[in-house]
């Protein structure tokens, strides 16, 4: 209840009731609305402000962004792993696989360099959370950058390893006549008695007796360059083009079964075994030349024999007899 104020009037000598006027109180009614609507905006700004009242909207977009957050740990959690298998075939790839090929190793400074030059990353600034997702970022951009690398690498590697299985393949690697068709290895590699004089001869090939029209065997991929009769002493004679320096040379045949620019696989049957050229009896001189020198075919036998075949074999060629041819 609003307190009544009075006055003293003199010419009454009694006290009169002060009767407020309507403008005024008018002034102070619409002074109150003021001041309360402005008291009430400063509260509502403040409590915006604060974490004491959130609007729905704000509940839902928090919610979101602890969502984000989350997802974001569970993203780096999985590219840590990413890395430990990544950082795990590195090392398989630098010390075995490079290795095994020979290629020299992908060095540690390009596997992790990171991006220089302009900032890739200035569109994500400015964010309440621009921290984390920049460090993220990074992050699989670099591991995004070490599995282009480590990708380029394995298709480097798949190519030697073709060209390594092609080389293998190509080596004159068994033996061009099969120990269930051989007489006996008449004659090794190295000094012999030549049959029609007698005399002291290298002897550049190694000889193997057998029947006439014993199967004779590619001993390695490669191309057929010659099939004939013209060169001196050789008689009947093929020669192979095995790539990689290597040629094979086989002797004395009484038959082809291929044909000069032929190519042939390991284990193609190529010929027959004669006794045609400077021959003293039937058998097959086979050579092995590597960058057009005649080395010792001995050393080649390893997909064919046993190591007690190889043994015997050893002992027979290292006998100074009489060759066949």
């Amino acid at each position: 209840m609003s307190k009544v104020k009075y006055y003293y009037d003199p010419d009454t000598l009694s006290y009169r009731k002060i009767e407020p006027k309507k403008s005024r109180r008018y002034r102070n009614i619409a002074l109150f609305f003021i001041g309360s609507f402005l008291f009430g905006l400063m509260c509502l700004v403040f409590l915006m402000n604060t974490n004491l009242i959130n609007t729905p909207r704000e509940l839902s977009l928090q919610r979101e962004v602890k969502n984000y957050e989350l997802q974001f740990e569970l993203l780096n959690r999985k590219m840590g792993q990413i890395e430990e298998v990544l950082a795990n075939i590195e090392e398989r790839d630098n010390n075995i696989y490079r290795l095994y090929f020979e290629a020299n190793p992908i060095p540690e400074e390009q596997r992790r360099a990171g991006f220089g030059g302009v900032n890739r990353y200035k569109s994500l600034e400015g964010f309440n959370n621009s921290e984390m997702v920049i460090a993220t970022t990074k992050r699989l951009d670099i591991i995004k950058k070490q599995m282009a690398i480590q990708s380029k690498s394995l298709d480097e590697i798949t190519k030697l390893a073709e060209e390594k299985e092609k080389f293998l393949m190509a080596i004159p690697a068994i033996q061009p006549v099969t120990n269930e068709s051989l007489k006996r290895m008449a004659s090794g590699f190295g000094w012999r008695s030549d049959p029609f004089t007698k005399a002291r001869k290298l002897h550049r090939g190694m000889d193997f007796s057998a029947p006439k029209g014993t199967p004779v065997y590619a001993p390695g991929d490669g191309k057929v360059i010659r099939a004939d009769n013209g060169s001196s002493g050789y008689g009947k004679h093929i020669r192979i083009d095995h790539g990689y320096g290597y040629k094979t040379l086989y002797g004395h045949l009484s038959e082809y079964n291929v044909k000069k620019g032929q190519k042939v696989k390991r284990g193609d049957l190529i010929g027959f075994v004669g006794n045609t050229g400077r021959s003293e009896a039937p058998h097959l001189h086979y050579e092995v030349w590597k960058d057009e020198e005649r080395i010792n075919p001995i050393n080649f036998y390893y997909g064919s024999l046993t190591a007690e075949e190889f043994e015997n074999m050893l002992k027979y060629a290292a006998q100074e007899n009489q060759s066949l041819d």
